[in-house]
């Protein structure tokens, strides 16, 4: 029993060493300035229900408006939170809509549709803790019309 507590002990020594080291490597997080001429509100009719949706569900990941949570400051939960903002922000950023050229807007716009629809975003890791989140159908078929409408839009010359 004394050997099985000092094994416990040391454990747990290491396991806390190992978490404070951990915080010393820091991935870098920021949120760049925004140009407003370069947001999707600049170069898209974005509708009210459309906006709100995004404020919600998506700018967190997909613009450079992120509110970085407490847990985005404490390793190793740090390092998944950045790294998963960077990829989004890779993929589709709603705050430099303008560097994609109209070809590329309208493969956004349906990519967007398609995944809210395949309930692949918001990520099932991000909806529980963030309540509000989580779209419903509604909320799915008004970001879908809207994307299709907008789509249809700018693709007619």
């Amino acid at each position: 029993m004394k050997r099985s507590f000092r094994v416990l002990r040391w454990l747990v020594i290491l396991l806390a060493t190992g978490f404070i080291i951990m915080q010393f490597y820091r991935m870098p997080k920021a949120n760049p300035a925004i140009d407003p001429t370069q947001t999707i509100e600049s170069h898209l009719q974005v509708s009210p229900q459309a906006e709100a949706i995004f404020d919600r569900s998506c700018n967190d990941c997909h613009s450079n408006k992120t509110r970085w949570p407490w847990y985005s400051n404490v390793a190793p939960s740090s390092w998944l939170v950045i790294s998963d903002v960077n990829d989004a922000r890779g993929a589709m950023n709603l705050s430099q809509w303008g560097a994609y050229d109209k070809d590329k807007q309208a493969r956004r716009l349906r990519d967007m549709c398609e995944q809210v629809q395949d309930g692949q975003m918001p990520l099932s890791i991000y909806t529980p803790l963030h309540p509000g989140s989580k779209l419903s159908a509604e909320d799915k078929k008004t970001l879908c019309d809207w994307a299709n409408s907008e789509r249809t839009r700018i693709s007619t010359p």
